[in-house]
């Protein structure tokens, strides 16, 4: 007895239905969020498209996963990172730096990329009249140099007081006679010339010579002290590294592992929410240096030669990127298996040397 045709029907529905679902099932696309932090060359972007290495990356990943990306622009990286720990986004991707506090709050994938820490200083600053001021009173120089400017003026005082006396022809008014005191005795401590007459014979004589030894000894010590002070500017003021930034105020991108670096070292830091800001307070003196993650630091002063800006130092707190997911995210298993795949097929050193050249 042959079944009912409604049920034969019903069959064929839910047959065209299953291979339907199943067909569907291998080319279904899952929309996920992605979050970026503006960081070149790992991501750029030009009006509304991104660009960059950590966004080739994840496009071509993104594709093998059959995933539809919605990216969202955050700030500065610990924006970005909180967007991961909130679940504002699904992933994060930009070159993010694995830590063990993030990674309490957030799940890393494989790491993708090595990098780490460097120093990046401007041209260099020219010694001006402020600094040697500041050097002096540093050094409590400025203050022998007060006590000597006193000296002058009782000196001053004193002759004048004497040539009124002593000599008819020494101007009478106080004005022009304080201005001829003045002179000679500048003139008798820089030269050794006196400029009004010996009244006294020998005994002049002696004080003359005694007063010239003074003024010898007064020039001499101005200029070997502004010039220990000015040798002295110069050589702090030089940063070849990490060693010699205790002192300065350093330039980090806030919420980056270089803020938290410089910061556990107790090195005085200024957040900025991109290099361009941080590389232009630079150059307006508000920073010494600029601490940053050694890839990106060398790209921009690469791409930028006008700006005058090196890298100095080795590197230091060596790093790793990765994409972080939030906690327990089902993405973080097949992320990382498609990161280790990447490795092994040597797409991300194709990347690499596109965005910095052959490694050497």
């Amino acid at each position: 007895m042959g079944k009912p045709p409604g049920f034969c029907i019903g069959l064929f529905l839910l047959w065209s239905a299953a291979i339907q679902a199943y067909g569907q099932g291998g080319g279904n696309t899952r929309q996920v969020n992605v979050g970026v932090y503006l960081s070149p060359p790992f991501v750029m972007q030009e009006g509304e498209k991104l660009s960059g290495m950590s966004v080739e990356l994840w496009e071509n990943i993104s594709q093998k996963q059959n995933l539809s990306s919605q990216y969202r622009v955050y700030k500065d990286i610990k924006s970005l990172v909180d967007g991961v720990h909130r679940g504002e986004i699904d992933v994060a991707v930009t070159n993010l730096t694995i830590t063990e506090a993030r990674a309490r709050k957030i799940d890393f994938t494989q790491p993708w990329f090595d990098a780490g820490l460097r120093v990046m200083v401007g041209k260099k600053r020219r010694t001006s009249i402020s600094d040697i001021l500041q050097g002096l009173k540093k050094t409590g120089m400025l203050a022998s140099y007060l006590w000597i400017l006193g000296v002058i003026v009782l000196a001053t005082l004193a002759f004048t007081l004497f040539y009124r006396k002593f000599d008819r022809e020494f101007p009478r008014r106080w004005r022009d006679g304080l201005a001829e005191s003045f002179y000679s005795v500048m003139s008798i401590a820089t030269s050794g010339n006196a400029q009004r007459k010996n009244l006294f014979g020998w005994v002049g004589k002696i004080w003359a010579g005694i007063w010239l030894v003074c003024g010898v000894a007064v020039v001499s010590f101005i200029t070997a002290s502004i010039t220990s002070v000015m040798t002295s500017l110069a050589l702090t003021s030089q940063i070849n590294g990490l060693r010699d930034l205790p002192g300065k105020t350093v330039g980090v991108l806030a919420g980056s592992v270089a803020e938290e670096y410089i910061r556990e070292n107790g090195i005085s830091t200024h957040g900025f929410d991109s290099t361009e800001q941080a590389v232009a307070a630079l150059h307006a003196g508000e920073v010494d240096a600029i601490v940053g993650d050694s890839p990106v630091l060398a790209y921009f002063a690469f791409n930028n030669p006008e700006l005058g800006l090196r890298l100095v130092g080795k590197l230091f707190n060596p790093d790793k990127y990765a994409f972080a997911v939030p906690k327990g995210s089902s993405l973080a298993r097949p992320l990382s298996i498609e990161i280790i795949a990447a490795h092994e097929q040597g797409l991300i050193m194709d990347l690499r040397e596109d965005y910095f050249g052959t490694v050497k």
